[in-house]
């Protein structure tokens, strides 16, 4: 045979080709590897022979990941992702892109039966629209997101659910505010420090300091309703809010504008109880009488030196009327709509009669989407994509409708889009173990014999 190569060079051409043809498929990207593995399931790379799910199996782009009755796997993807594959599932890879600093990296999955529970990893902080999973009746827009995903049909769900002697938990939302209008960077560091990135959806809770960068703009809109607009190189504290919409008398909402402009238009809250809202800056104080007001604020009530003698802290009222007093004094100063003052680093303060040029919309005037906080007609029973965010921020995507889901809450889309009443109790009290579960054979085993770990946070 050999010979015969050197005599005709195009049969040694044809023995290569072959030999390619038939070799394993070594030049698709590698996406990972499976840390654990449980029953029957399998990984196939399009074109090549299934490969058994075990510990350790390298994962390339394009595999599909199979499972079945009974079998459950973990993945863990390059950029730390990990991923608990449910029984009877079926997930594809169908793109996955990661190299370390990279600003081109993304994934995108299909999950076209079953379902998964997933901590993202790199990709999806670092980018807000780098990683999507594909379903049949939606898509999952992933912004950084510890989330489950399960597609249901026929009865199997809902007959998880009534084997769950528990009573369902209300699905209310946590959040106390949601972004929309969102141009630019936009963040949230929270009180312990952690700083993550804001998109249209993205979720804001008590603590939270908001902060625009150069040409990033945002408006909050509040579960009671009320909205404030953020312009650019703004720093803004949410210090307390808390909402009952059946008691809004009871509520509470008080901020902080720590730096730039912001516009604010008061809600339920307020209307109930005028008491029980403020604002503040460090160098006023803003009592409400139901409200839409800007604020300007540079130089000294920033926190920064004065640079010229524009800088200070600048209130104009262009709804209803505030009350504006300052740290040490007694004495109110009530501003009618049309009315504004400047209060400078030092010296009296004086009046203004021209509205000052504020960055942003007026809150008023901007559109807001009719989910943001709602619940839809769905229960259990119901037949499609349901998805319940333990951390961060998922949207769903399903034709023209977007429904953002934040921590604690859950989702759905199929023959309607919205969220159910309570949180499904096949999510709620999954007995699949979680992708960074420390022992996730003994978790199945014990889930199986219906017993969870008291130490389980949901």
């Amino acid at each position: 045979m050999l010979a015969a190569t050197h005599r005709h060079p195009w049969l040694a051409a044809l023995a290569v080709a072959a030999a390619f043809l038939s070799a394993p498929a070594v030049h698709a990207q590698s996406a990972g590897e499976v840390e654990f593995s449980r029953g029957v399931g399998f990984a196939q790379t399009p074109g090549q022979t299934p490969r058994t799910l075990g510990r350790g199996l390298p994962l390339r782009e394009g595999d599909r990941l199979t499972t079945s009755e009974g079998a459950s796997a973990i993945i863990r993807l390059n950029d730390g992702t990990r991923m608990t594959v449910r029984p009877n599932s079926e997930l594809v890879l169908q793109q996955y892109q990661f190299r370390e600093n990279a600003p081109d990296n993304s994934f995108l999955m299909q999950l076209v039966r079953g379902g998964f529970r997933a901590v993202t990893g790199v990709i999806s902080k670092n980018s807000p629209n780098a990683a999507r999973v594909q379903t049949s009746t939606a898509t999952i827009g992933i912004r950084g997101t510890d989330f489950d995903a399960r597609l249901c049909s026929g009865r199997e769900c809902v007959q998880e659910s009534n084997q769950i002697p528990d009573a369902a938990r209300p699905n209310a939302a946590q959040a106390s505010a949601k972004i929309v209008n969102a141009q630019g960077e936009v963040y949230a560091l929270d009180g312990a420090g952690g700083r993550r990135r804001l998109v249209n959806g993205g979720s804001v809770y008590p603590g939270d300091v908001v902060e625009t960068a150069r040409g990033g703009q945002a408006v909050l809109v509040f579960r009671d309703d009320s909205r404030v607009s953020l312009g650019s190189q703004t720093r803004f504290r949410l210090d307390n809010f808390v909402y009952d919409d059946r008691n809004a008398g009871e509520g509470r909402f008080l901020a902080s504008i720590l730096r730039g402009s912001v516009r604010a238009l008061t809600g339920l809250i307020a209307r109930a109880n005028t008491r029980n809202v403020g604002f503040s800056t460090a160098t006023a104080t803003i009592g409400i009488r139901g409200t839409g007001f800007d604020v300007l604020c540079t130089g000294p009530c920033a926190g920064e030196p004065s640079t010229d003698g524009g800088t200070g802290t600048t209130l104009w009222t262009w709804l209803g009327s505030i009350e504006v007093g300052q740290p040490g004094q007694t004495a109110l100063q009530v501003l009618q709509s049309g009315q504004g003052l400047f209060i400078p680093p030092s010296g009296p303060i004086q009046q203004i009669t021209n509205q000052p040029n504020i960055d942003g919309p007026r809150p008023d005037q901007v559109d807001v989407p009719g989910n943001l906080f709602g619940a839809g007609d769905v229960n259990d029973a119901s037949e499609g994509l349901f998805v319940f965010v333990r951390d961060g921020h998922v949207e769903i995507i399903s034709g023209r409708e977007i429904l953002h889901l934040g921590n604690g809450e859950a989702g759905f889309a199929g023959a309607v889009v919205g969220r159910p009443p309570v949180i499904p109790k096949f999510m709620d009290f999954d007995r699949i173990p979680m992708p960074t579960s420390r022992n996730p054979m003994l978790t199945s085993i014990l889930g199986e014999l219906g017993i969870r770990s008291s130490n389980v946070c949901r």
